[in-house]
């Protein structure tokens, strides 16, 4: 307070105690929100989709699972996600990575989708992109829940096979003459 009023005397300790209480109230212990990423946003990304997977954090892994109440597998938090966004999207990674459409890696946007080969298994993973080179996914029975990861880390990295990104369009994605289901 000394070197404050050094520069500017005569001040009043009012307003500068009014204002470190209102930068105060902006400080969270909050679970990992992306507010301001560092792409862009253009009118195909779905930020909407990106803050609510990021909600699900801490939500359980569950085979299988596609609602906050059963837990969640990889394609079922995609699937929940999107629900609410209004979009009814496949229920597997494969059928997903197969019916929308491709982005570069370097073209990826918040809401985008992101999959991994896990186990040498092709397009066997799928997490929400949500900025800053970070997804939400529902990794594995072994982690336990739906977390954030980094795209940079190396098992990430190593495995990493594709982006794609849902949209809202008048063509149905769920494509019912495809029987497999593919979870995990």
């Amino acid at each position: 307070m000394q070197c404050i009023r050094a520069f500017m005397p005569g001040m009043n300790k009012f307003p500068l105690i009014l204002f470190v209480l209102i930068l105060s109230g902006c400080a969270t212990t909050e679970k990992l929100k992306l507010t301001q990423p560092a792409e862009k946003f253009s009118s195909s990304g779905n930020n909407k989709a990106a803050q609510e997977a990021l909600q699900l954090q801490g939500h359980p892994y569950v085979p299988g699972g596609k609602s906050p109440n059963e837990g969640f597998d990889c394609s079922g938090l995609v699937f929940y996600v999107y629900k609410k966004q209004g979009l009814n999207l496949p229920r597997d990674t494969w059928s997903l990575a197969n019916q929308l459409p491709t982005i570069q890696l370097n073209q990826r946007q918040p809401g985008d989708l992101v999959f991994f080969n896990i186990n040498t298994k092709p397009l066997s993973h799928v997490g929400i992109y949500v900025g800053h080179d970070k997804f939400v996914h529902a990794p594995s029975s072994h982690t336990g829940k739906v977390m954030v990861s980094d795209l940079n880390q190396p098992y990430w990295r190593e495995r990493f096979t594709a982006v794609r990104r849902p949209s809202h369009n008048p063509v149905s994605l769920n494509d019912t003459t495809n029987q497999i289901c593919l979870l995990n």
